[in-house]
């Protein structure tokens, strides 16, 4: 697997050091809800989403590799996913989305398989 699902890609328009915290979250068909936590880490760039009542509150993690654009004007990140694979997406598990490797090898294969829809 390539580490590229987690680090953003140069045509996003996203600027590293942005706080895109409480920028709502669009996949390709709605909104899914708002950035709780992100990081710009080099190798490991991601978003915690808050999905709100979406998905009964459930917090999902995305690889920064999953965003299409980040629209710094209208406080949008628009990822390149359908709301059906993010609710599918392996469980969000706080304590060990920060440096456990294999949780992240596990949320990684997920999306580099559903990557460019």
């Amino acid at each position: 697997m390539s580490d590229s699902i987690w680090g953003y890609q140069p045509t996003t328009g996203h600027i590293a050091g942005t706080d895109l915290t409480g920028y709502k979250v669009e996949a390709t068909d709605g909104s899914i809800g708002k950035v709780d936590k992100h990081s710009d880490d080099v190798d490991s760039a991601y978003l915690v989403v808050d999905t709100g009542v979406w998905i009964f509150g459930k917090h999902v993690l995305l690889p920064a590799g999953t965003v299409q654009r980040v629209d710094q004007e209208e406080r949008k990140v628009y990822v390149a996913l359908t709301k059906d694979q993010i609710k599918d997406s392996p469980e969000f598990d706080k304590d060990k989305h920060v440096g456990d490797a294999g949780y992240h090898e596990q949320i990684g294969t997920y999306y580099q398989g559903h990557r460019g829809i």
